[in-house]
């Protein structure tokens, strides 16, 4: 019992004496690190370099949790992403679902009512059989020829937009020329700004656009279609949208993809009708002026409700 006594009477004060000396090297050790000097710097630069390299071992588990924590994270992002597409290929379905029950009612609504397409509007598919292209001509051959209708001059699109044009039919296949080709020429219109152009391939992805009167009112982005001017192209199809480089001129980003081409659609293209003599629609004024001397055949003709128009057969229209 008395050593028990004596054990416990030198115990309490080596355990506060070593707090004491515990807690006066922390406070020294804290000062020493906050004092701006020189020397201080040094010794503390050789401190670090002396502990810190041994202490990896100590950090080994503390780098593992935090690499562990990042992992999670990112599978915890890629779990939702997963998610999230999976709720919109769920969606998507129903859309694609919808989408073929209004085309099958459309068909059906079509048939009904015996609806007149535009013969404008119809096409032949013809797939390509092969990429007949060059550094110096861009062209591919189509299936479909003489036999099928195809005449030289229509224009060809992949469905979404202008491939091209017919340069030479054969009995059973045909050949397209690109809108890339050195020698392809297509009037357009630009879109909104009404602007009329030419599109004009030089062997590259992105035609250039020539012969604008205002780029100014022309922006990136606007929409191309042709213009339907010469009698080329129907009037409407898309070609693609406007591009600016980084020498200020104008391209098409064209809405056809040149490099995956496998079915193309030749568009059924109807001359309009010519006027080779108009004289026949507008006839002169009437009273004619002093010194006119009526064509041969030509009997002037007045009605009194309205003014008289003169034609070559003397008929008032």
């Amino acid at each position: 019992m008395a050593r028990d006594g004596n054990d416990s009477a030198y115990s309490r004060p080596v355990r506060r004496l070593l707090v004491t000396v515990l807690v006066l090297c922390l406070v020294a050790l804290v000062l020493v690190w906050r004092i701006d000097n020189p020397r201080i710097e040094r010794m503390r630069a050789a401190i670090v370099d002396r502990v810190v390299p041994n202490m990896d071992w100590a950090l080994a588990p503390v780098t593992g949790l935090a690499r562990m924590l990042d992992d999670f994270q990112s599978y915890a992002r890629l779990y939702e992403q997963n998610q999230d597409l999976r709720r919109e290929l769920q969606q998507m379905r129903a859309w694609r679902e919808a989408a073929l029950q209004l085309e099958q009612e459309n068909a059906r609504l079509l048939d009904l009512n015996r609806v007149q397409l535009n013969p404008e509007l119809t096409f032949v598919t013809g797939i390509v059989l092969a990429d007949a292209g060059s550094p110096f001509r861009r062209s591919v051959l189509i299936n479909v020829g003489a036999r099928d209708g195809i005449l030289d001059g229509w224009a060809t699109m992949d469905g979404l937009g202008v491939v091209g044009r017919i340069s030479g039919v054969g009995e059973r296949t045909a050949r397209v020329l690109l809108l890339t080709d050195s020698n392809s020429r297509v009037p357009v219109t630009i879109q909104p700004s009404g602007q009329q152009a030419l599109l004009m391939g030089d062997n590259t992805q992105a035609p250039v656009l020539e012969f604008i009167e205002a780029p100014e009112d022309i922006s990136a982005g606007d929409r191309i279609v042709t213009s339907g001017d010469g009698g080329l192209f129907p009037p409407g199809l898309l070609v693609g949208q406007v591009v600016e480089t980084t020498d200020g001129r104008l391209r098409a980003r064209l809405a056809a993809d040149l490099a995956r081409l496998s079915f193309l659609r030749v568009m059924r293209s109807h001359p309009g009708a010519s006027l080779d003599d108009p004289g026949s629609l507008i006839g002169p004024p009437w009273p004619p002026p002093e010194g006119f001397v009526l064509p041969p055949g030509t009997q002037p003709v007045q009605r009194p409700d309205q003014a008289a128009t003169l034609t070559r057969e003397g008929a008032l229209e």
